[in-house]
């Protein structure tokens, strides 16, 4: 049943008929559970979006963002949400998928109170969300949740935590792209391949080390400039270029979406077709559009590697300090990514389908088979 606590003003009723629409075998759009949160003294106004859990609690970052209505707030968290959940399902954890986002401006908004309030609202869930790091939230705000919650990880390493979780997410998408290499031209580098990312903050700029190392010819761009220094410090032959579409004019091999979601609309893979790119794999979240944009891509004969399946390496570290956090065990499990990866597409040839529909397919049917064991009952003790 969906659980929809009173917001400050109500969503638009087409907005609200998303979270209440009806599951399809356990893997559907529809939401578990969704909390609009509100604390008038700090000024909190947050949305939790569970979307299942199926494989076990919903983990999920918290994305602090100053969103244009609480609409567009409600649309983020109920999309970033179910990405989770595919997400985790790939990433062979043990975990459902949900996400929240805090509304507001994080370099202005931003308090003690606030995600203290925030925290509280995360332990009234009692472990049917557990929450880490976002765009606009970081380690250190995860230890101040961590005082009005236990449902907290992504915690800095001075209290036990695993740190920056974009690390292990550019790690990932690094694996992904190293599959997709393989899969396109045969083997399991980008030496001599000409890299595009866009967006350089966190995880791209983490992901042009790799390159970089790998001996890729890398291009970036970010509206930030501060971001785009910090790359050029640490790597002086990077090429920067002023914008997205000056970056998708420079005849790409391979493009890296590594900013926010929907960077993959239908001018941007037009585009991409014309100056000859061969393959989509970056970091960021929700990157298609809207449906349809995958069969676009394949038509064009772009390789996308669906961005849930190559961004999991984050979640990945996050969920091991769930067990108590070792560096080294969760940077294996996101090797995998590359394994992963590859047979996502060999299946998407097999089926005749994009590779974003086979990676579907697979997390839905893990997210079944898990869920159908629930019928198994359990002593009391031991029940989920």
């Amino acid at each position: 049943m969906t659980d929809v606590q009173t917001p400050a003003t109500h969503p638009a009723p087409g907005v609200l008929s998303r979270i209440f629409r009806t599951e399809q075998d356990g893997a559907g759009d529809g939401h578990e559970q969704v909390v609009l949160c509100h604390d008038r003294s700090s000024g909190l106004k947050a949305i939790i979006a569970i979307h299942s859990t199926a494989l076990g609690p919903a983990l999920g970052g918290t994305r602090f963002f100053p969103y244009a209505s609480e609409e567009a707030a409600l649309e983020d968290a109920l999309n970033l949400s179910r990405g989770m959940s595919y997400k985790n399902a790939l990433a062979g954890l043990d975990l459902g998928g949900g996400k929240a986002v805090i509304i507001g401006d994080p370099n202005k908004d931003k308090n003690e109170a606030m995600l203290r309030a925030y925290g509280r609202f995360v332990e009234s869930l009692r472990g049917r969300y557990i929450t880490a790091c976002d765009v606009g939230t970081y380690v250190q705000d995860m230890d101040v949740l961590a005082r009005e919650t236990s449902f907290v990880t992504g915690r800095s390493p001075e209290h036990g935590g695993a740190g920056d979780s974009s690390i292990l997410t550019a790690f990932g998408v690094f694996q992904g792209m190293r599959a997709s290499a393989q899969a396109r031209w045969g083997q399991p580098t980008l030496r001599g391949k000409r890299v595009g990312v866009a967006g350089v903050g966190k995880v791209g700029h983490y992901l042009v080390g790799h390159l970089v190392a790998d001996g890729a010819t890398v291009v970036v761009t970010d509206p930030f400039e501060a971001a785009v220094n910090r790359v050029r410090a640490a790597h002086p032959e990077v090429e920067v270029v002023a914008d997205t579409t000056a970056l998708l004019q420079a005849k790409l091999d391979v493009y890296a979406p590594c900013a926010l979601g929907g960077a993959l609309t239908d001018d941007v893979v037009a585009a991409l077709g014309e100056f000859g790119t061969s393959v989509v794999c970056g970091a960021a979240n929700n990157q298609l559009a809207h449906p349809g944009v995958e069969k676009d891509l394949a038509d064009r004969g772009i390789l996308y590697a669906p961005d849930y399946l190559v961004n999991s390496g984050g979640v990945i570290q996050v969920a091991d300090e769930i067990d108590g956090f070792n560096f080294e065990r969760a940077k294996n499990k996101a090797t995998k990514i590359f394994d992963t990866t590859l047979e996502i597409f060999t299946r998407a040839a097999s089926d005749g389908v994009p590779p974003a529909v086979a990676a579907d397919r697979l997390a839905e049917k893990r997210m079944r088979e898990i869920s159908a064991l629930r019928t198994v009952l359990l002593p009391a003790a031991r029940r989920a």
